[in-house]
């Protein structure tokens, strides 16, 4: 752990001032107008999980909880970004999740959205394509997330 003259701890490249202890990660539901069903809960628990692994921060379900999480899934949608012949040859999974978080400490709000697309072949089906993607949706959402709110970019 490095201590800066500002007062502020730096651990993995994550910033966090000194009196900020505790964090709120809410359930992100899922508001996309295709569900699955899946993806809400491995989200949070990602989230929960990369957070818990890279903070010194105290997860608790406080309301009074220094830093406090929530959102939503708001897009998980499925396009042909490529076409071979007449056919599709290529698919492309989009998942987009509106974040917002409230340190309530300064008492200010920050809404802001991350996104992702992964590519598929059009030989799958989403949900064959789904369970081989599911670990780069996690890794690459949690990181934009993470990386939003606890680096400094």
């Amino acid at each position: 752990m490095l201590f800066s003259s500002c007062g502020i701890y730096t651990f993995k490249d994550v910033s966090i001032p000194p009196e900020v202890k505790t964090v709120k990660i809410s359930y992100i539901e899922n508001k996309a107008r295709i569900v699955n069903p899946q993806l809400s809960p491995r989200l949070t628990e990602a989230l929960q999980q990369k957070i818990s692994n890279q903070t010194k921060l105290t997860r608790t379900t406080s309301d009074d909880a220094h830093y406090q999480i929530s959102g939503a899934v708001t897009n998980y949608s499925v396009s042909y970004v490529g076409i071979s012949g007449r056919q599709a040859s290529q698919n492309q999974l989009t998942v987009g999740v509106h974040i917002v978080f409230r340190n309530t400490l300064q008492n200010k709000t920050d809404e802001f959205d991350v996104s992702g697309d992964f590519p598929f072949a059009a030989t799958q089906s989403l949900d064959q394509a789904v369970n081989t993607l599911f670990p780069d949706i996690m890794k690459n959402l949690t990181d934009q997330i993470f990386n939003h709110i606890f680096s400094n970019w």
